[in-house]
């Protein structure tokens, strides 16, 4: 597999991030080494930019960002190139859903992240993720079956007990692929690391796709190649291993 990486793309939550949800030193050193080759590296995460932005901006890249599941994509000086929203009809959906068997859910909006408390009026606001976190594998598995009826869904997860909708093709493969497109690389030149189901399509169509020591098992499935976990510096290991 000798490629020349032109680009790193790195998932947060799980990956990059320890279980502290802290950035270590060493994954900070690779990261930093990356960029003196002249070397991409764009954080791709299921995170918005009010829950993301102190850690990446702590980080100081001059690359792009990706957010929201592939939903938003920023420039290196954060502004906002290209946003995809979800129809307010599906948050009404899912709602519905989540009262009907009493999940815990949160969804992202443009301007907000939204909890147990939504707003009264849906349709005053623009959405572009909602997630359910549901303990109970049979009620995942009855949501998941309703939710995938619905083509115009785009349904992944963070974590083993979730489940993450975006519009359909919403994912952070495409939003890497339009990034590649501005920078003048291919997909070949990517190296892609996550853990979880919305790190699946970047991982798959990466030049070089690599799993968490701690990732999901399709996940690790699916890659080139398994790093250790979030909390022995996965990251630095294969930026280390595949780009320095």
């Amino acid at each position: 597999m000798e490629k020349q990486i032109k680009l790193v793309a790195i998932d947060m939550d799980g990956t990059l991030l320890n279980n502290r949800h802290e950035i270590s030193l060493a994954n900070r050193k690779a990261i930093k080494e990356a960029e003196a080759k002249g070397v991409h590296v764009v954080i791709s995460t299921g995170r918005t930019r009010m829950t993301c932005d102190e850690l990446v901006n702590s980080l100081e890249l001059s690359s792009y960002l990706i957010t929201v599941n592939g939903s938003e994509i920023w420039n290196h000086e954060r502004e906002l190139l290209e946003r995809s929203l979800l129809h307010t009809k599906h948050i009404e959906n899912m709602w519905k859903l989540k009262e009907t068997h009493q999940t815990f859910c949160w969804a992202a909006s443009v301007d907000q992240v939204w909890r147990e408390e939504f707003p009264e009026d849906l349709t005053k606001h623009e959405w572009m993720k909602f997630g359910f976190d549901i303990k109970d594998d049979e009620i995942r598995k009855l949501i998941l079956e309703e939710l995938s009826k619905n083509k115009e869904l785009e349904i992944t997860n963070s974590s083993p007990t979730n489940l993450e909708i975006n519009a359909v093709g919403v994912n952070k493969a495409n939003a890497i692929q339009k990034v590649c497109a501005r920078i003048g690389i291919t997909m070949d030149q990517v190296l892609a690391i996550g853990d979880s189901l919305n790190d699946l399509a970047m991982i798959k169509e990466a030049g070089i796709g690599v799993a968490m020591g701690n990732a999901q098992p399709f996940v690790k499935e699916s890659a080139d190649w398994v790093t250790t976990t979030n909390n022995e510096d996965g990251v630095a290991k294969a930026i280390e291993k595949w780009v320095i």
